[in-house]
């Protein structure tokens, strides 16, 4: 079932009790909101168009087949910077827990930061 939100959608390819894989879609010129989690480490694997990857203090250019992994509590985002391609990117998580509750938004695009 594919979940949309402002910035693209997600599907989820598998859910299990020690991890979750999910297929993401960034549009154009999108990007996610800068967040952590505090149960949950990810792995992102780039299978379509560029990513700039803010992941702490640094920002990392990945293009399709190149990955990166966040650790836990580090704080994140991905943006497509290209202005025509979507991002696609494999997102596999692992940790104590998987559930949206788990995002702490530090800054977003949307109005969606935590209060």
């Amino acid at each position: 079932m594919i979940e949309n939100r402002p910035w693209g959608n997600f599907i989820v390819l598998s859910d299990s009790t020690n991890y979750k894989v999910k297929k993401i879609t960034v549009l154009p010129g999108k990007r996610l909101s800068l967040q952590r989690h505090q149960k949950r480490r990810e792995h992102w694997f780039i299978v379509q168009g560029v990513a700039c990857v803010t992941l702490d203090e640094k920002q990392i250019p990945l293009s399709a087949g190149e990955a990166i992994n966040i650790p836990l509590r580090a704080i994140h985002r991905v943006e497509n910077t290209d202005k025509k391609e979507l991002l696609v990117f494999i997102e596999i998580q692992t940790g104590e827990s998987f559930a949206e509750t788990d995002i702490e938004r530090i800054e977003d695009d949307f109005g969606r930061v935590n209060q």
